[in-house]
């Protein structure tokens, strides 16, 4: 029974690492798979909606997504065991890890846009820059890449994060709150950017040639010690790449209008921003690297000098090539 429990086992997982042609994956395979990934997404869940629209959603395996305002939830949900895999920026692991016990590790890298990354003040304000922003109430959401580029940005501008009254704030919170007159200004990113311009905001400081475009995926331990679990993980990862590069292969247009459903903004500034975010840095991912580890570490140590990290973290110890082998036979 137990040879027999092996070669079920085995054959699980060779299955999954072997290239997924549209014809393999049917119903049938998918529902009789004992795979399940809970997945985290940010914003509307594109990456299930870019599957789906390039025909990649055929998975030999279940995906459970859930949808966050941020990746640092994402990673929280990771530390409770709610997630499997969570896609964030650089930033979110590197708090997750903070305590020394983190329970993931990052094992791909997926290289993005850093558009619609802002700092924004509402209509009508008078601020124009973000030396302007001295004692006033911005909004900016914690432990992401808000957080990072609001203070590299205040510090560009010659102010330290004491000259501000920085509210920690969710996206929805903060829209909310920049709307309201609640704060002067608000740093995020995504929808909640896009919606606020759709609202007459206007940009004071851009985190686009501040960020690396470096975003993580970062998987539970108990994925990585399961062959299963660790080989569909690969694959979506791959999937996606190749989801977007069917995106730019001349069906920009009709991702454009699936964006523009579900963000509800005008179909012409939906493909303004998808063309111009692939164009920036085409969505794909990659392995882990002594290049992204340091791209990371990086960004720990401003959180260090911040004073939100009380002691110096070394990044490395929560990465991870053991994804390496699978991510490269699945691109």
């Amino acid at each position: 029974m137990l040879f027999r429990r092996s070669l079920r086992t085995s054959a699980a997982a060779l299955a999954l690492l072997l290239p997924f042609a549209a014809a393999c994956g049917t119903d049938a395979q998918a529902e009789s798979s004992t795979v399940t990934l809970r997945v985290g997404a940010t914003g509307w869940k594109a990456e299930e909606a870019v599957l789906k629209y390039a025909g990649l959603d055929d998975t030999p395996y279940k995906i459970k997504w859930s949808l966050f305002q941020g990746g640092d939830q994402q990673l929280q949900a990771i530390r409770a065991g709610a997630l499997d895999l969570a896609s964030s920026s650089e930033i979110p692991p590197v708090f997750a890890a903070a305590d020394g016990s983190a329970n993931f590790k990052v094992v791909a890298v997926q290289k993005g846009a850093t558009l619609n990354q802002e700092v924004v003040v509402p209509k009508g304000s008078k601020v124009t820059d973000m030396a302007g922003l001295k004692g006033k109430k911005i909004g900016y959401v914690q432990n992401t890449t808000a957080h990072y580029f609001l203070y590299e940005l205040l510090k560009q501008a010659g102010l330290k994060w004491s000259d501000v009254d920085a509210k920690p704030l969710l996206p929805n919170d903060g829209l909310a709150a920049l709307n309201g007159g609640g704060i002067d200004a608000f740093a995020s990113y995504g929808t909640s950017i896009i919606t606020a311009h759709q609202q007459g905001a206007t940009t004071v400081g851009s985190g686009k040639d501040i960020l690396s475009g470096n975003f993580l995926w970062s998987a539970r331990d108990s994925v990585l010690s399961s062959p299963e679990q660790k080989a569909a993980a690969a694959d979506l990862i791959a999937r996606i790449t190749k989801a977007y590069a069917y995106v730019r292969d001349g069906h920009l247009d009709g991702f454009a209008q699936v964006t523009a459903d579900a963000t509800h903004q005008p179909l012409a500034q939906a493909r303004k921003d998808l063309a111009d975010a692939q164009a920036q840095r085409p969505t794909q991912a990659r392995t882990v690297g002594a290049d992204t580890i340091a791209s990371q570490q990086k960004v720990a140590d401003v959180f260090t000098e911040l004073g939100s990290l009380k002691e110096h973290l070394d990044v490395k110890t929560f990465w991870t090539t053991e994804l390496d082998a699978d991510l490269e036979k699945a691109l």
